[in-house]
Order: structure tokens, then sequence, then C-alpha cells
């Protein structure tokens, strides 16, 4: 399986080339709850602090944080703990 890819503050050029800040937004509210990612998913954080844990076997917990391009690997199930509440760009596939 295919591990969670983060990277720290990607400059305005990648996120242009991207397309990111023309995606869709998704918010929520601090809470903790399970997801399964059924295909790749890849946000950008524009507010918020997340610990995301990927279950039995899919490596360490990763820290998401405003500014972050995170990348999830289809087929990874984790628990999302939402620390601030989160307003995100993201685009499946």
């Amino acid at each position: 399986m295919e591990s969670i890819k983060l990277e720290h503050g990607p400059s305005e050029e990648q996120l242009a080339k991207l397309g990111a800040r023309g995606w869709p937004i998704w918010t929520k509210e601090v809470s903790t709850f399970s997801w399964h990612y059924d295909e790749r998913e890849i946000c950008y954080l524009l507010e918020g602090d997340v610990i995301v844990t990927p279950a039995e076997g899919g490596g360490a917990p990763v820290r998401i944080q405003a500014g972050d391009l995170v990348t999830f690997p289809a087929g990874l199930s984790c628990t999302w703990e939402v620390r601030s509440p989160v307003r995100k760009h993201y685009r499946f596939g």
C-alpha cells in the first residue's frame, strides 16, 4: 500500500499547475471519524489541523495543517482526528 504523501507549503506555481484553487471545498468541524479512500484524493488545506492515522499496517500518523498539499492513496483506510476546523480544496482520481 502506498503511504500518505505530504508536502508542506507548495508554491503558488505548483498549485496553479494542479488547478487546486478551482477544486471544490470541503469543511469539517472538530471531530474524529473513520474513512476509506476508494480512489486517490489530492487535497490542499486552507485551514485546520488534522492527524490522519492509517489503519493497521498502513504507516505512522500524519499531521496535516493549513498550507499542506496531501495525497491519499486509493485503498487507504484511516482515522481522521480533526483538531481544529478544516477547510480544504480536494480532487478525487
